[in-house]
This record gives structure tokens, C-alpha cells and sequence, in this order.
């Protein structure tokens, strides 16, 4: 037993947030409908602590002075439980994946709050940074930074909420005022929201000091058959970091994830486009690239597709003919045709992306 009964609770709901999210993630990366069940049990059995946890570090009394960081960890706790019942409690008919979402962006909620703590409770500092990169903490996320840089998390247009058509900002606390930086653009699935999708990036964004901009489309989706009206949004938003923080033009990623992925190609390839390179990932080419002339500004354009063989929402055939359209047009490819991918995010192909778009952002070897 503890000597100190409040740090111990402290302690214990800290690991079993830390477990909870690494387990999500690993979960979330195999999605597909019919592994729901048996991922329901394993995230279940991994994940089950965080109810006695939080439950015990509720009845805890903080010391004077610590109210703020209790009231801070308990909300990440209260997070944690949620994205927990949410996932592993069937839901009855259409409820079954509204339920998956809605526990995958309680996780999000988790991260939220236990980033400003991962000073107070250094092990968290692990869950923000590669692993490879572990060794460089001190450099990579330091305690102390000058205002000038004005790093950390910008919101506009209502992102902190619910809100649509702001966006979510993250400048690495490493950034040094003056160094231009990449600028990696995520943009989210449908029915989803900046705001949850950032954290599908903040690690490798933190790790590799490159800025991560998480749009809000206007609407519950990306406008794909009105181009203009996210469109002129995005490259407002786009606009407005570059004028404020200094960004490396000949890197500037637009990437996005299903429907986003979808529009990351239609406005990768319209004209005038800020984007140097284009990564979508589990989309499609919309027919509107091929009435608007897209397609044909092709040529050159560097383009990293990827696409699952199991997606069972736009299958692997569609997207094997987007890889030829563009191909034959002229486009510097890289197709990634991933096996065991559905209709969900390979987390892992971040850092593949990032060094594609540019080899200096590769980490050095240990």
C-alpha cells in the first residue's frame, strides 16, 4: 500500500489512460465490421482497469493547490470510461457504428486533457512522441518556450466545440520563431471534425516539427460536388497560418482520410492549388476531377495514394482506378495497396508519408 494514498491514485488512473489509448489506437487500425466483436472483448479485457481506476481516484482528496490538475486528470478519466462503454457495449442495429465513432472521439477527448498534464506526469510525455524519438524529450517537447514562437494549440471558428467550418492548429513546442517549418494539412471523414482528427497526427507532427492544420468542413462532410465552398475555406485557413508562422512552401501536405481523402484529391489537383503534395488515404476520385480537368493536372503532381484491400466502403477495385487514371496522366505516385487495411486509418503510413514528402524529415538512426 501507498504512503501517499492520493499519489497512488494518481498514478493508477494515469497508467490505465495510457493503456487505454494505446489500446484504442491498435484497435481503431483494425476496424472492419466483422472483427467488431472480437475487438470489442480485447479492448474490454486491455481497458478494464479505467472504471476501478477512475472510480478510486475520484474519492481521492488532492492535496491544497492540486484542485485544478485533479479536476484536469478526472476529466480525462471520465473520458476514458466513456470511450470504454461506448465501444464494448453493443449497440442494437444502426446504433452499432455511431457507437464505435462516438467512443474512437471520446478517445480523442482523453488525449485533450492529459496533454497539458504530461509535465506533471512525465510518462505521458511518451504517448505525444515516436518512439524512436523518446530520447530527445527534452529537445523535442521542452518545458519552457518563447513566446515569440507562439507554439502549442491555436482554435478558430469555433473548433474547440462542436462547432463546424473552424479549424484546429498545432505548432510543435519545439519550433524556433523564424524557421520555416512544413505544414501538414488533415482533413477528417465524414461526420467527423478537426478537432478529433489532429490527434490522428500530432505525434509524427511533434516528432518531426512540422505544423498540423486540422480543418472543419462546413457542412457534416466535405463539399465535394460544390468544390469552392470548403474549398475557398481551406486555402483561407491555409493562408492565414502561413501569414502568422513562418512555413516551408515546397512542403505543404494536403492529406485526409475517406471523404476527406476524397476532397484532398479534388483540391490537391485544382488549379492554383498551395499544396505541394498529396496523400490521400481510403478515398476515391470523385467524377467531378474528371469534369473539372483534374485529372489532367496531374502530371508532375507528387501523390502518395493509399488504399486498404479490405475497405468495404469504396473497395480496392474503385481506388485501383484512380492509381491508373492518375498514372496515366502523368503523376509521380506512389501507390500503398495495404492487405489488412479497411475502411480505416494506417496510422503507421504517417511517418512514410512525411519522409516521402521529404527524406530530411526521416529520424536519425538510435
Amino acid at each position: 500500500m501507498s504512503a501517499d494514498p492520493y499519489a497512488s491514485a494518481v498514478a493508477d488512473v494515469a497508467r490505465a489512460l495510457a493503456g487505454l489509448v494505446a489500446t484504442f489506437e491498435k484497435a481503431q487500425r483494425r476496424l472492419h465490421p466483422p472483427s467488431i466483436p472480437a475487438l470489442r472483448q480485447t479492448v474490454g479485457e486491455a481497458c478494464a482497469p479505467i472504471a476501478s481506476a477512475r472510480d478510486a481516484f475520484r474519492a481521492a482528496s488532492p492535496p491544497p493547490g492540486l484542485e485544478p490538475f485533479h479536476a484536469q486528470l478526472l476529466q480525462a478519466a471520465d473520458a476514458g470510461v466513456e470511450a470504454l462503454h461506448g465501444f464494448t457495449v453493443p449497440g442494437l442495429g444502426q446504433e452499432a457504428v455511431p457507437r464505435v465513432l462516438a467512443s474512437l472521439r471520446a478517445v480523442c477527448r482523453v488525449q485533450e486533457a492529459l496533454y497539458p498534464l504530461r509535465f506533471v506526469l512525465p510518462p505521458l510525455r511518451a504517448l505525444f512522441l515516436e518512439p524512436k524519438a523518446l530520447a530527445r524529450v527534452e529537445s523535442l517537447d521542452p518545458e519552457n518556450r518563447p513566446e515569440e514562437a507562439r507554439v502549442g494549440f491555436h482554435v478558430a471558428g469555433g473548433d474547440e466545440g462542436e462547432g463546424r467550418g473552424g479549424f484546429s492548429l498545432y505548432v510543435p513546442e519545439s519550433c524556433v520563431a523564424g524557421e520555416a517549418r512544413p505544414l501538414v494539412v488533415a482533413l477528417h471523414g465524414g461526420f467527423g471534425h478537426g478537432r478529433d482528427f489532429l490527434w490522428t497526427w500530432l505525434r509524427e507532427c511533434k516528432t518531426r516539427r512540422c505544423l498540423l492544420l486540422a480543418p472543419t468542413s462546413q457542412d457534416t462532410t466535405w463539399s465535394m460536388m460544390a468544390p469552392d465552398v470548403d474549398g475557398r475555406a481551406l486555402r483561407s485557413m491555409v493562408s492565414f497560418v502561413t501569414e502568422r508562422w513562418p512555413i516551408d512552401a515546397a512542403h505543404v501536405l494536403l492529406t485526409g482520410l475517406s471523404d476527406g481523402a476524397t476532397f484532398s484529391l479534388i483540391e490537391g489537383l485544382a488549379e492554383g492549388t498551395p499544396f505541394t503534395h498529396v496523400a490521400p488515404v481510403s478515398g476515391v476520385l470523385h467524377p467531378l476531377a474528371y469534369r473539372r480537368g483534374d485529372v489532367g493536372r496531374a502530371r508532375g503532381r507528387r501523390i502518395y495514394l493509399v488504399h486498404g484491400a479490405q475497405d468495404w466502403m469504396f473497395p480496392i477495385e474503385i481506388a485501383r482506378v484512380a492509381r491508373d487514371a492518375l498514372q496515366e496522366a502523368g503523376a509521380d505516385l506512389v501507390w500503398r495497396e495495404i492487405e489488412d487495411l479497411s475502411h480505416t486509418y494506417p496510422r503507421e503510413e504517417n511517418a512514410h508519408i512525411l519522409e516521402w514528402m521529404d527524406p530530411a524529415l526521416a529520424l536519425p538512426e538510435a
